[in-house]
């Protein structure tokens, strides 16, 4: 492995699991089993390991949901493909992490969200614009408005508040909130997808 992806790697390894406050250049070295001098000259600083490493795994999850996306049978199966591999990425975050980002690298944070509306919404959007045609969603459903709403909702939940209070919770959460916006758009014929798919992905999940 390249030693820029190296660091990239280690450094989303250690912010997603001890948050981004506590990480030192020390720990992402020491991690990626590198001198400072080598992690220096590819980073200027903290706060640039920050921004492109949250840059950089972003873009692996969007690529990561693109691929379930098109490798599934229908708008259903690909929207509960992600609940369960979303499910996967929620194990490995500390609750705090979402927040600690917000609050002590905002430029970094903002850049995750512009990446959030470039191409989740969008990816969002193609999949409730896919659901309605197949007849899998409500034709009625706005799909730019309830395409923001999810990923909204995603967002939220990555932050201390008065629905998540520890990791567990967390899962929990998310799969509830995941599940409520399915029914809420998705007509008979759907629902009975939903419950075919639902056993198959996440039946290894936390109960909902």
């Amino acid at each position: 492995m390249e030693p820029l992806t190296k660091i990239l790697s280690v450094s989303v390894e250690l912010f997603r699991q001890y948050g981004f406050k506590a990480i030192t250049m020390d720990d992402i070295a020491r991690r990626a089993g590198i001198s400072k001098k080598t992690l220096y000259q590819h980073f200027a600083n903290k706060q640039e390991v920050v921004n492109e490493s949250v840059l950089w795994y972003k873009s692996h999850m969007t690529q990561n949901c693109d691929n379930l996306i098109h490798d599934s049978e229908n708008a259903i199966e690909a929207m509960v493909r992600i609940l369960a591999y979303m499910d996967t990425m929620y194990k490995q975050i500390n609750p705090m992490a979402m927040f600690e980002m917000q609050r002590y690298f905002p430029e970094a944070y903002e850049t995750f969200r512009e990446q959030l509306q470039a191409k989740d919404v969008g990816m969002m959007r193609e999949n409730i614009q896919r659901g309605i045609e197949e007849g899998l969603y409500r034709e009625d459903v706005n799909a730019d408005l309830m395409a923001r709403y999810r990923l909204e909702t995603s967002l939220m939940i990555l932050q201390p508040n008065l629905l998540v209070n520890s990791r567990n919770d967390l899962l929990s959460v998310s799969l509830e909130i995941g599940e409520h916006f399915l029914y809420g758009i998705m007509t008979a014929k759907g629902v009975k997808q939903y419950h075919k798919y639902k056993e198959k992905y996440l039946t290894q999940s936390p109960k909902i």
